[in-house]
């Protein structure tokens, strides 16, 4: 068998056997490949021509060139209550080593039952696997940091659910699928001995620079901290809501990971939820950065075996101060402002109450601010102006930058994931095309979706 570009690597194998199970998938009756992703192959250093014939391999038929296949133990806090989790229907094959000597994990999602299946049957359906392609490329040309999806195939094999679905398997790609959840796991059922080895082993993987220091676990949490407060506020900046904020969902790594009931939002609202199980608006947009720090707590608490409780509280005070810092810089840039002042923040304050009054489209307005006045907002619209008085630079031009044109909104996705379930993949692809140019006008996908009085809800099914 050709390698076809695998250099897969096994680190995490190597840990204590309790972090995970060997498991292979599932062998499929028919596999059939409906997207790859190319540009990505190519970056890991795969044979893209070659692979995009195989879907053998990305439905877990054939394992690609020394592949090892596992899945990993984790535990998690799901709307704040602790449960044993784990990888209940996807394997890791191994750690792809890029051309660029990076270092990715391989995943195969929807690929079987797993000794952590926990009663479901360890499948995945078509349309919520495109979901999380479409999406985690959009959150990819937006420049935030996220797993991305190299491969979604047919099974040939239906699934269950509400009603019959489409099987599929999506090959899912990330830095790392380290968690807080991983560590809430060793911390509840392992031992602190079994902590230090996954702290070790994080920080070797990522941050290798803490190796040599002697308070590394720390310093540790405090990267991890500031990692997860650039990226939430990345989130709130783009009006992206993950829905399902689980301490099993948050990668230590400060990727985006597990596309399930997320959205981006129209109408600016701090309470705006998709999830269909989150009826007290625990994981609400407004709610985001308040989920962030309690998960982060978690993941203190874990590590306590390795450093003081009073040196944790400093690590979670250092994410609101990297994150206030990030969110006021991001949204001073939404607003062209560059020499950021302290009145800013009740600048910015009225806008959004007035977004929220109103109900004014979160994308479309900072992008129609870069370009003309708003007569929804004339009073606010000139104290703005007075303030950008007080700057050389080019407001326009950096709002541009910073304000995208294009998100993918809700209905746009439901219309390419219709036309895929009958087997027309053309609107998905224009749909990808757009968002892969988010910044650039596109007055078709620009569009808001027609009033509707019913809520646009997602599920857990990715």
């Amino acid at each position: 068998m050709k390698d076809n570009g695998w250099k897969l690597e096994h680190t995490y194998a190597d840990l204590p056997v309790k972090f995970y199970y060997k498991q292979k998938p599932v062998s499929v009756p028919a596999p059939q490949m409906v997207i790859f992703n190319q540009s990505l192959a190519k970056t890991l250093g795969l044979d893209a021509e070659e692979l995009i014939i195989a879907p053998d391999i990305f439905a877990g038929n054939l394992l690609p060139h020394n592949a090892k296949p596992i899945s990993q133990a984790y535990a998690g806090y799901q709307f704040g209550h602790f449960n044993m989790l784990g990888d209940g229907r996807a394997v890791l094959l191994g750690e792809q080593i890029t051309p660029s000597n990076h270092r990715f994990d391989i995943q195969l999602k929807g690929s079987g039952l797993t000794p952590f299946s926990r009663g479901g049957d360890g499948y995945a359906a078509l349309l919520p696997m495109l979901r999380e392609y479409i999406i985690s490329e959009a959150m990819f040309f937006l420049g935030i940091p996220t797993t991305r999806s190299l491969a979604v195939v047919l099974t040939g094999k239906d699934v269950i659910r509400e009603k019959v679905l489409k099987g599929a398997v999506l090959t899912r790609v990330a830095s790392s699928h380290i968690r807080v959840g991983t560590f809430n796991y060793i911390s509840a059922y392992g031992t602190p001995e079994e902590t230090r080895i996954l702290a070790d082993y994080s920080i070797q993987r990522h941050f290798p620079e803490l190796e040599t220091k002697e308070n590394k676990y720390l310093l540790f949490l405090r990267e991890v901290a500031k990692l997860q407060a650039y990226l939430i506020a990345r989130w709130q900046l783009v009006g992206f809501i993950h829905g399902v904020m689980n301490t099993d969902n948050m990668s230590i790594s400060g990727e985006t990971i597990d596309f399930g009931p997320c959205a981006f939002m129209d109408n600016y609202d701090p309470r705006t939820v998709f999830s269909s199980i989150d009826t007290y608006g625990r994981y609400a947009y407004g709610n985001q950065p308040k989920i962030g720090a309690w998960n982060l707590t978690r993941l203190a608490e874990s590590l306590l075996p390795l450093f003081h409780e009073n040196e944790a509280v400093d690590a979670i005070e250092y994410y609101w101060e990297c994150y206030n810092k990030a969110w006021m810089t991001g949204m001073c840039a939404k607003l062209g402002i560059a020499n950021e002042e302290e009145e800013d923040i009740v600048l910015i304050a009225e806008l959004l109450d007035l977004m929220a009054e109103k109900k004014l489209d979160y994308t479309n307005t900072f992008r129609t601010l870069s370009l003309t006045p708003m007569c929804e907002l004339s009073n606010w619209y000139n104290k703005w102006q007075a303030r950008l008085e007080r700057q050389k630079e080019n407001a326009s031009g950096i709002m541009r930058r910073h304000n995208p044109a294009i998100i993918p909104r809700n209905y746009r996705i439901e219309e390419a994931l219709v036309a895929a379930e009958d087997g027309d993949l053309s609107v998905m692809h224009s749909l990808l095309s757009a968002l892969s140019k988010p910044f650039e006008d596109n007055e078709k996908y620009a569009q808001p979706p027609e009033p509707t009085t019913c809520r646009y809800r997602t599920f857990c099914g990715t």
